[in-house]
This record gives C-alpha cells, structure tokens and sequence, in this order.
C-alpha cells in the first residue's frame, strides 16, 4: 500500500532561530527574508503532498480494477462467460476493455523451457496451452513458442505474428514466468549449440514431466521440447491443470489486433444479410494425400496425391486403401456428400454457408453441386478484397486464424471431418454456450448414402434417417469419452474440456 510520511527532523523543514543581536534594519530584513523561505517551504511541502496523494489514489484504483470482478464474481475472470445479448450489444457499440495486469506469481525458477511447435494452427494452438501448464508446474520460465515454419504449408509466421505477444506474457504472470528469448549469456549457449533437445512421450501425465523432465530442465538448465502435439494426457489430470489448459486457450492466446478486427469484419459483413453456417470442408490436396482418400477422383488425380503423399517423408503411412477408410469413416466427406447431407439436415438453401478451409481440390467443378443446392456459398476471398488478404497470402495460419474467430460466430459449425479445428473450434464453441456444432457421423453417412445413391432408400427414408441420427450430435453437453490405454481413439480434452464448462442441469450425457 501506498503511505505518505510526516514531515520531521530528517526530511522536512526546519525553521531556525534568529537570535538577537545589535542591528535593527538589517535584522528586520533577515527576518523578512527568513518568512518568505518559510512560506517557500511550506508551498513545497504543500504540492509534495498532494502529488504522494494522487499516487496512492491512482494506485488504489488500479488495484481496485485489478481485484474487484474477482472478488464480486468469485472467480477468475477468464472463466466467465458472455450470453449472446451481451455480445449483440458489443458489436453495436465500440469499447476499448480494461487492461487488467494480475499480479507476478513469485517462485524459485528451475530453468527456462524452450519448445517448437509442430503441424498446422489449431494443432499449435493446444499444444502452447500444453506447454504453458507444463511450465507452471514445473515452476520454470517459458520461452515464447517457436511455430512450425517447415511442414507442408510453410508458413514463416512467428508466434507474434498471430497471436497478441504481450497480452499472452502478461495475462498469465500470475501463474508463469514467459519471456520472448533467453537471457543473453544463455542464449549465447544455444546459439552455439549447446542445448539438450529432445520430444517427450506423447500423452503423458504430468508426473511424467516431474519426474523425467525437471531433472534434465535443473541439470541442463535450458530444455528444448522439439515436438508438443499430444504431449500431455486428456484425462487424469488434477482440475487445477485441466483449468489452466483453458484458461490458456480461451483468455491468453488472443490473436493480434489486425487478425482480430478482420475477423469482425467478415463477421459483421455476414451478419448485414442473415443467419450464416461455417462449413470446414476438408477438402484440400494436402489432406487428400495425407489420408489417401480418394473418392471421386480421376485416375490422374489419384496418381497426383499419390505422388504428393511419398514426397513428404513424415506422412508415415504409404499404402492406404481409399474403398476400406471411407467405409470406417475414416475420409473426409468430398462436397458433392456434403451436398446431400445439408439437404438431407433441412438446411435451408436460403443461409449463407461459409467455406472455411483452403483451394478445394478440384476447383469449381468438384464444388458445383454444393453450389447449385446452396448458391449462397461464400468465403473469406469474396467477402474481402485482395488489399484486406494480401498481408495474409502465404501465411497458412493467419488465414487459418480469420477462418477461425468467423467459426466462433457462426450459427451452426459443421466440420467434415475431425481434424484439429474441427476438434478445437468444437470446444471452443461449448465453452462459449454449447453453441450449435453438428458433429457428422461419417462412418453411418457413407452406408446412408451409398444405400440412397444405389436406389435402396428413398429420399425421405435417407433423410430421417440422417436426421435421427444426429440429434443428440449437436455440441450438447456430454462426458468426454475415456479409453485407458488408447488415447489416440478417446475424446480430446480440447474438443469437450468438460472441467471447464457451466454444464446446465440435467442436460450431461455420456458419448
């Protein structure tokens, strides 16, 4: 707390005293002289005080931002939760939010963790709430994230150039020290190679990284972690680190000003004509040669993604047989698919839907049937013009990033296959009120439409049975699913992290 002291013997005036002696004229003038010095000091004395004032009213003030909502609402602020009317009122009116700056957690710091991301935007995204949580109970100081700038996409985007930088540091000071590089001599180490890197065991608990990893952090006192997707277990996890993996992810990890405000206006361009679906069609050539599937393909666009998919050496899997992944449900639904299931949903033709994804193999061609059953198809290259896009051309993840912030928004999110957006947009959307996701039940939609496609249903036996089907797939509430021992086939933490969600009463069922 702020305190102004008195004014004593030490620090403050002392008044001195004028004894006699035999001058009368000139004695009158030292004294005269004398009070207007006293007078000075007392002004002095006067302004002093009222500056040392103003500073304990500014800061109690601050202080008063700072802790106040926590201590009316009970709980930390990045865990509330705003309703859609609260939201309707922002997008209306202009407002610039309060800086709150929590306090700096003090701790002993056990070294500095250095970590490289890898895959695409919302891959990167989860991992950084990982490693964030893994650093706070570490109780180590976390290098900003390196980003993958050599996968398929290269993109050269830093972690700045997506995400706000400052407000990532300085909205989790209160749980974890994070600095944008090394201290100079350490940094000199690495720069000269001396730096034990390693990736740690995908899925573990954290006592693995207690017990394996902090010893090496304290002997090393640098650790480089060169590979961060799936590196922390979606269950079994205390809800102190379940809670701060969200509040990494739904309060620190904002994109940049610039990405932000072009979010708002592909937004608000949508919403100025009506209700709009976000559709995440996974439809692109790198996704295509990744899974091998190639349904409705020519012969010389199978070879083409064939030859994609040897090129890169970390796509493990070589030999895939298209027929047998799509049955399993295992392939992304091609658009002319997704067509019939949109219809089959009673979509109405008259929404706009929202292509958030890359080129489309295939170009228009593959795309028109989609197009001629909802011809208000749009995305962000016809919202905006190429001034607005062209910071972004090249940049896989900024893009990513915009597509993005207008899922968050959308009326209805439907992904077409479940990669890491699908996964993560979906939990997002739960946090912000289970808002609609349809989840599509690939595996039993490929039997359905194969059965309609050869004559065995009829259109309305097609569509109630699709429609049966996901009823209870819609972003509702729901148990995540856990399968000890098979990570890879449970629910993710990041698409439903349950821990972190005000579920409504009677509505939690299990997946």
């Amino acid at each position: 707390m702020c305190s102004v002291e008195g004014i004593g013997k030490k620090g403050g005036m002392r008044i001195g005293v004028i004894k006699g002696g035999g001058g009368g004229a000139s004695g009158g003038e030292r004294v005269e002289k004398l009070k207007k010095s006293s007078r000075m000091k007392v002004w002095i004395i006067r302004a002093t005080t009222s500056v040392l004032l103003w500073t304990c009213i500014v800061q109690l003030t601050t202080l008063g931002e700072t802790w106040g909502p926590r201590v009316l609402k009970g709980c930390p602020s990045c865990f509330s939760h705003q309703d859609s009317s609260v939201s309707a009122i922002e997008d209306k009116v202009p407002s610039v939010p309060a800086r709150v700056i929590p306090p700096k957690r003090v701790y002993k710091n056990n070294g500095y963790l250095m970590v490289s991301c890898n895959g695409g935007l919302n891959q990167m995204r989860a991992a950084i709430c990982d490693m964030v949580t893994i650093a706070r109970y570490l109780n180590v100081t976390l290098i900003v994230p390196e980003l993958d700038k050599t996968s398929f996409w290269a993109d050269p985007s830093e972690f700045q150039d997506i995400f706000d930088v400052n407000h990532f540091i300085t909205s989790l000071r209160d749980e974890v020290r994070i600095l944008k590089e090394l201290p100079p001599r350490l940094k000199r180490r690495v720069e000269m190679g001396f730096v034990y890197s390693m990736p740690p065991i995908s899925w573990s608990d954290i006592s693995y990284y207690h017990n394996q990893i902090l010893p090496l952090i304290q002997k090393y006192k640098v650790i480089h972690l060169n590979r961060t997707d799936a590196r922390l277990a979606n269950n079994g996890q205390s809800l102190d680190v379940q809670k701060l993996r969200c509040r990494v992810n739904f309060n620190a990890l904002r994109f940049t000003p610039q990405i932000e405000e072009l979010g708002k206006r592909v937004i608000k361009l949508l919403r100025q004509n009506g209700p709009f679906i976000v559709l995440h069609l996974r439809y692109e050539m790198d996704m295509l040669a990744f899974s091998g599937c190639t349904q409705g393909c020519n012969n010389d666009e199978v070879e083409e993604l064939t030859r994609m998919r040897y090129a890169y050496p970390w796509w493990k899997e070589k030999i895939i047989n298209s027929d047998l992944k799509r049955k399993d449900g295992l392939c992304p639904l091609t658009p002319e698919e997704t067509a019939l299931i949109l219809r089959a949903l009673d979509i109405d033709k008259n929404y706009q839907i929202y292509i958030a994804a890359g080129e489309i193999y295939g170009g228009d061609k593959r795309m028109a049937s989609l197009a001629a059953a909802y011809p208000k198809l749009v995305r962000k290259e016809t919202l905006l013009g190429p001034s607005d896009l062209g910071f972004f051309q090249n940049h896989s993840s900024q893009m990513a990033a915009l597509d993005y912030l207008v899922s968050l928004e959308s009326d209805i999110f439907i992904p077409t296959y479940d990669g890491n957006m699908a996964k993560v947009v979906q939990g997002h959307r739960r946090y912000l009120g289970f808002k609609q996701t349809i989840l599509l039940d690939r595996r039993l939609l490929v039997d359905l439409i194969d059965q309609y496609n050869n004559g065995s249903l009829s259109w309305i036996q097609f569509s109630d049975a699709v429609k049966e089907t996901h009823e209870r797939r819609r972003g509702q509430p729901s148990k995540r699913l856990v399968i000890p021992d098979r990570p890879k086939e449970e629910d993710y933490f990041y698409a439903n992290p349950e821990e972190c969600l005000q579920q409504p009463d009677g509505q939690l069922s299990s997946t």
